[in-house]
């Protein structure tokens, strides 16, 4: 295929009929989208991803090479997907036992600005809040605050970044500063919003 519909796709992608490319959108070598699914503005599809019916990409999404999002993934903007990120969507999968349908897919939300480091998993039903950010190789089993860090093999709680990728180094009032936008943000109770536009 070729730039004509607003978007590019390599000539090995195959596009399942039915799918939806929003505008400016790059989809690589060797890619599948199935036919329900929904890719906004500007997405980026490295080499061999596979996007599954049900899936929705918001504006800006960045997938690296290998990644598989399964039924039930959505993405918000400017979510970033490093390589071989792998999602779950069913929690007691058996060959012998069909779980398609009946309530067995369970939806994994990524919102506005989310970071998954390469070779991570994401284990099904979970959410993680804007500009979370999960170290590579982690396995995330459970809800990630916004703003918060979380690596390791379950993923666990490491710390606090910025919209920008910086890690925050709070103060005795619980207030932090990103060194690269100047964003203000504060720790209250375990959870950090931001104070002021970066």
């Amino acid at each position: 295929m070729s730039d004509a519909p607003g978007y590019y796709a390599h000539p090995t992608a195959v596009l399942d009929a039915g799918c939806r490319i929003g505008a400016g959108c790059r989809i690589w070598h060797f890619c599948h989208v199935s036919g329900g699914a929904v890719l906004g503005e500007g997405c980026s599809l490295g080499q061999n991803v596979f996007v599954a019916d049900g899936v929705t990409l918001g504006r800006n999404v960045k997938v690296q090479n290998n990644v598989s999002l399964y039924s039930g993934v959505q993405c918000a903007d400017d979510v970033f997907l490093g390589p071989s990120v792998v999602f779950t969507n069913v929690l007691n999968p058996r060959a012998a036992v069909p779980r398609r349908g009946d309530g067995h897919y369970l939806p994994t939300r990524l919102a506005q600005g989310v970071s998954i480091g390469a070779n991570s998993t994401i284990v099904c039903g979970t959410t993680l809040g804007e500009y979370a950010f999960v170290g590579a190789g982690s396995v995330v089993t459970r809800d990630v605050p916004a703003y918060a860090l979380v690596y390791g093999n379950p993923a666990r709680p490491r710390g606090w970044m910025s919209a920008h990728g910086h890690r925050l180094a709070f103060d005795a009032a619980g207030r932090a500063t990103c060194p690269e936008s100047n964003t203000v943000y504060q720790l209250t109770d375990g959870r950090v919003s931001r104070m002021s536009p970066g």
